[in-house]
């Protein structure tokens, strides 16, 4: 008998859906870091009563996130680039 010869079945490689979850990590881990700073002062007790500190830890909050985000997500864009580019990223490793 003959063997038919079969060309392979590309293998699944999900590029994409492992860039979105680099993307989303790193996005976490930079808002994470520039915020953290900030979120320290709240840890020291502002006032004895509950309900005047979660006040003042979403107040605090607002004010360390809006100016930082677009600097976290530039920066998660630019590590994800930067590590499909260099091959540092298991997944996204150039062919």
């Amino acid at each position: 008998m003959p063997e038919t010869s079969r060309s392979p079945s590309p293998a699944f490689q999900p590029r994409f859906t492992l860039s979105l979850l680099y993307l989303f990590g790193f996005f976490l881990l930079y808002c994470l870091l520039l915020v953290a700073p900030e979120l320290g002062a709240v840890v020291e007790p502002a006032s004895p009563e509950e309900e005047a500190m979660k006040q003042t830890a979403a107040e605090v909050t607002r004010r360390a996130f809006r100016p930082r985000l677009p600097v976290a997500f530039i920066g998660a864009i630019l590590t994800v680039l930067a590590g499909a580019h260099f091959g540092f990223l298991p997944g996204l490793r150039p062919r």
